[in-house]
């Protein structure tokens, strides 16, 4: 049996930031101790060989990216397009307050159901969000052919990529959900001209 190269990824997102579950694409909040917490459990429960650490260069994962790069003894890179997607207007507030709010009510559950066509008001659309990951994507991918990979990053980033590589239309990404602290296991396979993505498994981390 023919044998080829892979490259494995392992998806984590961040851990629970200071001031709990909100819109923060820009906002730079430091992780909780519960975030902590929660991400060191999730590597801990889900050892793996990592030849290098690649993260969002926002506080809620460089700065575990890097005590566990120091921790490992491995590389660090940062990578300032997979920073989240600026959510403009909504920056800072919850969930439940934007629901509460007769002026963005309708417009986020549309944003839920199509984020494609409901960009946050003054907040970035979702083809730029996805067109500069998936260049920094290749570019990573091209760097690091049959390594496995510690991929640090926020909810939005992790739904852009998976879908980018299972081919889930932008439209539908927010039917991918994504907790603290959850990890998810991505091997590209380089077979011929065009390289297989496989979903290998999908830990359930923290809250949402």
């Amino acid at each position: 049996m023919a044998s080829y190269p892979s490259t494995t990824i392992d998806f984590l997102r961040h851990g629970e930031p200071q001031g709990g579950s909100k819109y923060r694409g820009t906002l730079d909040d430091p992780l909780s101790d519960i975030g902590w917490e929660q991400m060191q459990k999730t590597i801990d429960n889900y050892p793996a060989p990592w030849q290098k650490i690649v993260s969002s260069p926002l506080k809620r994962c460089s700065q575990f990216a890097k005590k566990t790069s120091e921790a490992l003894s491995i590389p660090l890179e940062i990578e300032h397009d997979f920073r989240e997607m600026n959510f403009g207007l909504w920056e800072g507030k919850t969930r439940k307050e934007l629901l509460d709010d007769e002026l963005y009510s309708e417009h986020v559950q549309n944003f839920w159901r199509n984020p494609r066509d409901h960009t946050p008001p003054q907040g970035e659309p979702i083809e730029d969000v996805h067109n500069r990951i998936t260049k920094a994507w290749q570019t990573m991918l091209s760097n690091s052919e049959g390594d496995h990979i510690l991929f640090v990053a926020h909810s939005g980033v992790i739904r852009v990529t998976i879908g980018m590589l299972l081919g889930i239309p932008l439209e539908n990404l927010s039917r991918l959900l994504i907790p603290f602290a959850a990890m998810s296991r991505v091997r590209i396979d380089h077979i011929g001209d065009t390289p297989i993505p496989r979903l290998l498994f999908w830990h359930i981390g923290g809250a949402e």
